[in-house]
């Protein structure tokens, strides 16, 4: 393949991307994005493999890479549960950084093309800024990997005078920057590089262990958008034009994303990288007697829920990452297809940092046949509530807290909920009274017109349904 006509292939794979990105806007049109997602990224390695960069002797290398990446792909989409799907996005994000990193160091020991002047400064510079991106997001990556597979707990570590610690990471960077760069040979530029490279590995682990559970979501936007940034400069170390177009487009529409779900949560991109957010609920001062909730909770059984949703004209079921635990989404499918074939108005609200990833309940809901135009986001139907005979609270915690507008002192005051409490009745189904993901206790359980149903969501949920058949 001419170097021209490898160039249009790059255009055209462009073009697709820009178009996936596009689809994968709307829950209707997603489908269709991935499609030109993949057709997309089939072309740009196709047009790599067949261009005029890639010799004979490479071919084999990089077909043989197909298949072990191909193969551990396949696996993957067989086997990983959709409970799974987080963790397995952050450790793809880690292998980008990873990447990042090896092909840095690749293209700085390389010595089969000399750079001088301008040009060589240039080139190292990418090689630095790249390893040094590619390392925070692989090292931030393998530590969210571990908090989102409950492999590591999803309290934050805070060390003392962390920001301090941060800032001083910072100046080293730099400083061994400005060694690296007035290098003469590539064994005395080794040293400065490994050094910064050692350092950004332990920021990227200090910086996401530092996040409370709660901000989980926008870590994995953010990391998305580092990986983004990662191959962005992959691109520029290995004169690619592509890679730097992709990279760019994953690197901002990550950051894009990371902005929005920040603003769900009345927090500012700063403050969750700052950390700390999530680790439990602030201990009450003595005496303050309005620091804990107040009332008394109700159960109610699986057959006394059916009756509640039978006598309902208007049903809104939130979901959350307990339904997503229980595997519980095809089983709330069938009670909601049985309640509109008894003409009962049924709609589900979804929050933006709802589960553990950006669109997690979307795509489990998706999985499940849910129609989407009954599936709502939290600014389209969170007037509704009052309208509503009852909601169903799947094993959400955080997002239906009322602490969020009533109590200034709250850790997620501020914070943009979905008010279940202003339906007629609410339902809240959980295993235990134990608090949120971000460790903050909720009102919502104590209010005289909620009800808890206790038990696996999946279960209790079975019993509804059979008491709503009966």
């Amino acid at each position: 393949m001419s170097a021209s006509l490898s160039t249009v292939a790059y255009i055209g794979a462009t073009i697709l991307f820009i178009l996936s990105l596009g689809g994968l806007s709307n829950p209707e049109t997603a489908r269709r994005g991935n499609l030109f997602g993949m057709i997309g990224m089939g072309l740009a390695v196709l047009a790599t493999i067949l261009g005029p960069r890639v010799t004979a002797a490479g071919v084999p290398w990089i077909v043989g890479a197909l298949v072990v990446g191909g193969a551990i792909g396949l696996y993957a989409a067989r086997k990983v549960q959709m409970t799974q799907m987080p963790e397995l996005v952050a450790l793809m994000h880690s292998l980008v950084g990873l990447a990042a990193c090896l092909v840095g160091f690749a293209s700085y020991v390389d010595t089969s093309v000399q750079y001088t002047g301008a040009e060589k400064a240039i080139h190292e510079m990418e090689i630095y800024i790249g390893i040094l991106i590619g390392a925070v997001t692989f090292s931030g990556s393998i530590v969210a990997f571990g908090k989102l597979s409950g492999k590591i707990g999803g309290k934050p570590l805070l060390l003392p005078a962390r920001h301090w610690i941060n800032l001083l990471g910072l100046l080293v960077v730099i400083w061994f920057g400005r060694q690296f760069l007035q290098a003469h040979s590539v064994s005395e530029g080794m040293t400065p590089l490994l050094v910064m490279t050692v350092i950004a590995l332990l920021f990227g682990i200090h910086m996401v262990a530092a996040i409370g559970g709660a901000d989980m979501p926008v870590v994995v936007s953010m990391l998305n958008s580092y990986s983004g940034w990662a191959a962005a400069a992959t691109g520029f170390m290995l004169s690619n034009d592509l890679l730097i177009v992709t990279g760019a487009l994953v690197g901002s529409s990550g950051a894009i994303l990371s902005y929005i779900m920040c603003r769900a949560m009345n927090r500012n991109f700063f403050s969750v990288i700052a950390g700390g957010f999530g680790g439990g609920a602030p201990a009450a001062a003595k005496g303050d007697a309005a620091a804990q909730p107040a009332g008394e909770v109700v159960p109610i059984s699986a057959a006394e829920t059916a009756e509640l949703l039978r006598d309902s004209r208007s049903v809104i079921i939130v979901p959350g990452y307990g339904m997503a635990v229980a595997q519980a989404q095809h089983t709330v499918y069938e009670i909601t297809k049985l309640l509109r074939d008894k003409g009962v108005n049924v709609r589900f609200a979804i929050h933006p940092v709802a589960g553990r990833m950006p669109g997690h309940m979307n795509v489990l809901l998706a999985e499940a046949k849910v129609p989407y135009d009954i599936v709502m986001e939290m600014d389209e139907i969170n007037a509704d509530f009052p309208d509503a005979d009852v909601t169903m609270v799947i094993g959400a915690n955080d997002i239906v807290n009322p602490a969020a507008q009533d109590d200034p002192g709250s850790p997620i005051a501020g914070m943009p909920v979905l008010e279940v409490w202003k339906a007629k009745t609410s339902i809240v189904m959980k295993r235990s009274m134990a608090s949120g993901y971000a460790g903050v206790d909720n009102p919502l359980f104590y209010k005289e017109n909620n009800r808890m149903l206790f038990g696996d969501a999946k279960k209790m949920l079975d019993e509804v349904l059979t008491a709503l058949k009966a």
